[in-house]
């Protein structure tokens, strides 16, 4: 028996993968055993033939970020007359807009914007919960960290003061790869990956779920990509917190980084092994947003178990751009026709309706 075989059955049996194997699978192993593995892990954690999607939008309160990424296209520095921050008249009426099309979530996040601190978003989230019934999933662990240098105050108050004006789980981004070379040469000003993790720890102390992205295919190793991985298993491990995993490629245009982006064969590679290394992460979510609607269906194939969100909106990556657009009902026909049940979720992963009947 081949070594790739070997690695395969050892997880299939519910064994943990190494490092070393998993960068082993992500070089060596052909595509389709890639994809038949993972996705037999998959239907293990998810026997049910479901795969679930949440309808939601990315509200940008600002553009404006001193953070400067060269792998950013979207960011705009103070004084510029493209820079923006979002009216709160401007505000409710995209959440306005979100409820009425049956959204349950709100994504809002922005660039590190000098003169924004935490009192800002504390009367934001109040404002957003007195007026509406949603549900907060919202600023990423960059903007948690500036906010708590702004204002002495430690990560864990700066998590409890949000979590109680109504922020109620805390996205991934911000992630990129957890490794301090990578982000050295992508995003110098960004926080390490320690500062990254240590802002999703704390919030999984405090009672928040949140979930962890990574965006690969720039200046990264395949070893560092599975350290990424391995990095997100070892605090699942300690703290249970993160409910999916999110990888997606890097969209080079009109970015200072550039490059070449990634195939959509590497698109589900990288898909596969992280089914097949993430053994306590429950949810894998496809990513349409860079690589479309049809690579997105494939990914069911490859270990992913959720479509995702509807993103009404979506500013930062068309800003690289990808100009991809996926409506409700495209979704729902995707999942269908890759023979699953299609069934919106909340963002806790609880199903509130299955297309066809209520669940």
């Amino acid at each position: 028996m081949d070594r790739v075989m070997q690695i395969i059955n050892r997880r299939l049996a519910g064994e943990r993968l190494s490092v070393e194997e998993g960068v082993f699978l992500l070089e060596k192993a052909e595509l389709l055993v890639l994809g038949q593995a993972a996705d037999k892990v998959c239907r293990l954690m998810h026997p049910d033939q479901v795969v679930s999607f949440v309808i939601d939008r990315n509200i940008n309160y600002t553009n404006i970020c001193a953070c400067k990424c060269k792998f950013c296209a979207f960011y705009k520095e103070k004084g510029d007359v493209e820079g923006y921050i979002l009216s709160r008249e401007e505000l409710h009426a995209k959440i306005k807009e979100t409820l009425e099309l049956g959204g349950t979530q709100l994504l809002i996040q922005g660039g590190l914007h000098p003169d924004l601190g935490l009192e800002y978003f504390e009367e934001m989230l109040r404002d957003i919960k007195s007026h509406y019934s949603i549900h907060i999933h919202s600023f990423s662990p960059p903007e948690i960290w500036d906010l708590a240098g702004k204002s002495g105050l430690s990560i864990r108050e700066v998590i409890l003061r949000l979590k109680e004006a109504g922020l109620d789980s805390i996205p991934g981004g911000g992630a990129e790869i957890l490794d301090n070379r990578v982000r050295k040469l992508i995003s110098p000003n960004k926080i390490s990956w320690e500062q990254w993790m240590e802002v999703m720890t704390t919030a999984h102390q405090l009672g928040m779920k949140t979930t962890a992205t990574m965006m690969f295919g720039h200046v990264e190793t395949a070893e560092e990509r599975i350290l990424h991985m391995v990095r997100v298993r070892e605090a699942q491990e300690q703290s249970g917190g993160f409910t999916a995993f999110i990888p997606w490629s890097f969209a080079p245009k009109n970015t200072e980084l550039g490059g070449e982006g990634s195939t959509g064969v590497e698109y589900l590679r990288t898909l596969a092994v992280s089914r097949l290394m993430l053994d306590n992460v429950p949810n894998i979510q496809a990513s349409w947003v860079t690589q479309g609607a049809k690579m997105a269906q494939l990914a069911l194939r490859f270990g992913a178990n959720d479509f995702g969100s509807t993103m009404l909106e979506e500013n930062v990556v068309r800003a690289a751009g990808v100009q991809t657009r996926v409506p409700l009902r495209e979704i729902v026909r995707s999942i269908q026709d890759a023979g699953y049940r299609a069934v919106q979720r909340n963002t806790h992963y609880e199903r509130l309706k299955e297309y066809g009947k209520e669940v």
